[in-house]
């Protein structure tokens, strides 16, 4: 069998394993291998002949004969990271890397502390895991298995704590924050993690380390803990109960709040008062802790228990268990992008928040867009500040709102201070349009209103980068603040204290103090001023947020407005088992 200098035989066959490599005296040549190649290469060169026995195999050259059978066969290990494993090892030549028992051991704990994530442990084959680590070292084919296995394992762990399981691209077609490293930087990552003096501090310090995250891991536990005892008494439907009212649905009020740990359970309004006579009374007690319940759900805190209230004590401690995950995976995604300065706004929790050196300098109420108009979980910027801005309406708007509100009222411009402008900006008479057909054979037209008290963006308006008319403004309709739930606009962010915000975000104390400020908008002139700080703007889409300042685990739940929890805890449940 004569042997070619381009690694083929003779009769044109290729060299397609490590294995006929080396008995024909073939060698790897790791040094020529492609450097942006997402898997393990395997060039060959001439070498001098040298023919070994397959007993005798050495387990490097068993190893990377098994990764390139699973190349040959198209093999992914169900877990996507198959070309990191590949690359991982021709980084070390093909050593193993779990010959100590100790190790493994580590690697098996780690994945059984992946449930403090909100991991499954099954994701990376715990089972097999534990049966191969049990099995003895003098079988050289195992020893291939028990590499690609644990190896698998801990890529796949690596991943889920550091950039979380679902690709979030696959829910969100407007995702734009930090992409997943490449094959080669996670290769790296997975090589420094089994380098590292602890196997089990490294893979924890993959994790986000904000107070945010690790507060909501707290509260995972305890509500772990509470599904664990069997579910809470559920509160029967019926007219809202008040403070003060009697009522048979109380003692199940009761139960349900002493439950979760609202109400204490002994002394007034605890155990002993539902043995009295009066335990169908809602006492003040109970009513300070349905209050609290409501302040910790975004709900109104009065008191009354309506059908808002009813819904929320209603939802089961697995629920809150599977919603606490939901935001740790959501958690993950975005860790590497928060930064220390940020904008943030928090969709379903209706606030926004600005953070300066990780302090927070400011924070108000928002009013987001509503269902059919969803607010986009979006990665931004502040490009600049308007004041006195006009609007040009966006095409939703125009389509579902302008355009039908004149075929029903020909006045309808002339209500909301909006005229018509071609491209150029010359005005357009509204009475020359079509407008019944305006809808169906498209709009050469733009719509805009002028600034003013009136205007749909108020007095500032904070211009973002992004390419869906998305931005954070002001608004005339100040009532909408006094809501509790705020999802009412058409995708914008409308902010409740946006001049605080201006002066924070133009930085420029000596040009722009409160006065400044309120004589530039009252001079009902638009101009556009530059940002003297830059911040990212972060607009993200949170049903569960730790209460930082509660080391207990205590946690601020909230309606899933735009029902997203349901698609990703599905995705982060689906099975995503190793082969073994």
């Amino acid at each position: 069998m004569r042997f070619l200098n381009n690694g083929l035989l003779a009769d044109g066959t290729a060299v397609r394993s490590l294995v006929l490599s080396a008995l024909l005296g073939v060698g790897s040549s790791p040094a020529g291998a492609s450097a942006g190649d997402d898997s393990a290469p395997f060039e060959s060169r001439r070498a001098p002949v040298s023919v070994a026995q397959p007993t005798a195999m050495p387990l490097p050259l068993r190893i990377e004969q098994a990764l390139h059978e699973q190349v040959g066969e198209g093999w992914s290990g169900g877990s996507g990271e198959a070309a990191v494993v590949r690359l991982f090892y021709y980084g070390r030549g093909y050593r193993p890397a779990w010959t100590d028992s100790a190790t493994r051991g580590e690697l098996i704990a780690a994945v059984e502390a992946s449930r403090a994530h909100g991991l499954a442990p099954d994701d990376f084959s715990v089972a097999a895991l534990r049966d191969m680590a049990a099995r003895g070292d003098d079988d050289a084919q195992a020893s291939v298995r028990r590499e690609l296995l644990f190896t698998d394992a801990l890529a796949r762990l690596v991943r889920q704590l550091r950039y979380g399981k679902v690709d979030p691209a696959t829910l969100y077609s407007t995702w734009n924050f930090s992409p997943l490293p490449s094959v080669r930087e996670r290769a790296q990552t997975l090589a420094e993690v089994l380098a590292a003096a602890s196997l089990p501090t490294a893979l924890a310090a993959l994790a986000p380390q904000d107070a945010a995250y690790q507060g909501l891991q707290k509260a995972l536990a305890r509500f772990t803990a509470l599904a664990a005892k069997g579910d809470w008494p559920t509160v029967p439907a019926g007219p809202t109960l008040r403070p003060g009212e009697s009522d048979a649905r109380v003692r199940a009020l009761r139960a349900r709040l002493q439950a979760e740990g609202w109400l204490a359970d002994a002394g007034t309004g605890g155990k002993a008062a539902t043995a009295r006579s009066d335990a169908t009374r809602y006492d003040k007690a109970l009513a300070d802790a349905v209050k609290r319940f409501q302040s910790g759900h975004g709900l109104t805190p009065d008191g009354a228990v309506g059908s808002n209230t009813l819904a929320a004590l209603n939802v089961s401690a697995a629920e809150r268990v599977a919603q606490i995950r939901v935001n740790l995976e959501r958690m993950r995604w975005v860790a590497r992008d928060m930064s220390r300065d940020r904008l943030q706004v928090d969709i379903a929790g209706y606030t926004a928040e600005l953070q300066l050196d990780g302090a927070r300098v400011w924070s108000s109420k928002v009013v987001v867009g509503r269902p059919a108009r969803e607010t986009p979980v979006l990665l931004d910027h502040v490009q600049h500040l308007v004041l006195n801005p006009k609007w040009v309406v966006p095409p939703t708007v125009l389509r579902e709102d302008v355009i039908p509100g004149m075929v029903r009222n020909a006045a309808y411009l002339q209500k909301h201070d909006m005229r018509v402008v071609d491209r150029g900006g010359q005005a357009v008479a509204a009475e020359q349009i079509d407008w019944s057909s305006a809808g169906r054979s498209g709009f050469p037209y733009q719509i805009v209103q002028q600034s003013g008290s009136r205007g749909a963006l108020g007095q500032v308006k904070f211009s973002l980068s992004n390419g869906y008319a998305i931005y954070l403004h002001d608004t005339p309709s100040r009532s909408l603040f006094g809501k509790p739930a705020r999802a009412l606009s058409s995708g914008c962010v409308r902010l409740e204290k946006p001049r605080e915000l201006a002066l924070l975000l133009l930085d420029d104390p000596q040009r722009w103090n409160e006065e400044a400020l309120a004589a530039a908008i009252a001079s009902a002139r638009t101009q556009t001023l530059p940002v003297g700080r830059p911040v990212p703007v972060m607009l993200l889409y949170r049903t569960a947020v730790a209460d930082a300042r509660d080391k207990a685990g205590s946690v601020f739940f909230r309606f899933d407005i735009y029902n997203q929890d349901g698609p990703l805890l599905a995705l982060l449940d689906s099975p995503s088992r190793l082969r073994p």
